[in-house]
């Protein structure tokens, strides 16, 4: 069963899918989700915490789903470059599904996206509420960042004869080429992942 906190998340994703983060109310928030409008005020602090837990959540989704396809691919035995377009492909996937994650890893905002989830504003601290990450809004770099570490660690794991330093450089540079689709979209995902899989081939010597 979720915890209030999870359901109150849910409802306020379920509220951004229909319309703008400015019409949103904490009220209907709350009612959708079946607390009262003081707990959710108790669990996130303002309508901008909510925000920014929200996208945090959408985050480590994302994360999670990078991993995930990276582990995929190589448990069907791909190679570095493949098992990268799959989290390519994951990564095209989750920015046209979500306008949280598509901001969170481009920056580029329009009103479906609070700007309290994405842009690095002052978090306020308020009386008696002890800070939690959450309380920290997302920036492109930080999200990238931890798209390439997870990246590294994943194919570090299939691929143990792979050099750490050129893995590291692999992935960095093909997150923020990954990132490139989600801006311009190549002719076909097929085609951005194919991409994708070669320039990691040809950064990489083979070691898998």
């Amino acid at each position: 069963m979720p915890t209030a906190r999870e359901s109150l998340l849910d409802a306020a994703l379920s509220a951004l899918g229909a319309r703008s983060w400015a019409t949103v109310r904490m009220v209907d928030v709350a009612t959708s989700a079946g607390v009262s409008r003081q707990t959710l005020y108790n669990e996130f602090g303002t309508k901008e915490g909510l925000a920014r837990a929200l996208a945090r959540r959408e985050a480590e989704a994302f994360l999670a789903g990078v991993e995930r396809a990276l582990d995929t691919a190589g448990r069907q035995g791909a190679d570095a470059g493949d098992c990268f377009a799959a989290a390519t492909a994951w990564t095209l996937h989750s920015a046209r599904r979500s306008p949280l994650v598509r901001a969170m890893l481009t920056g580029c905002r329009g009103d479906r996206v609070p700007a309290a989830a994405v842009v690095p504003v002052p978090v306020p601290r308020l009386p008696g509420r002890r800070p939690r990450r959450d309380d920290a809004p997302i920036a492109p770099a930080e999200l990238l960042d931890a798209f390439r570490a997870r990246a590294v660690t994943v194919l570090g794991r299939r691929f143990p004869k792979l050099d750490q330093a050129e893995a590291d450089w692999a992935c960095g540079t093909a997150v923020r080429v990954t990132v490139s689709y989600v801006l311009a979209p190549a002719a076909s995902d097929e085609e951005a992942c194919r991409r994708v899989a070669r320039l990691v081939r040809g950064l990489l010597q083979r070691g898998w």
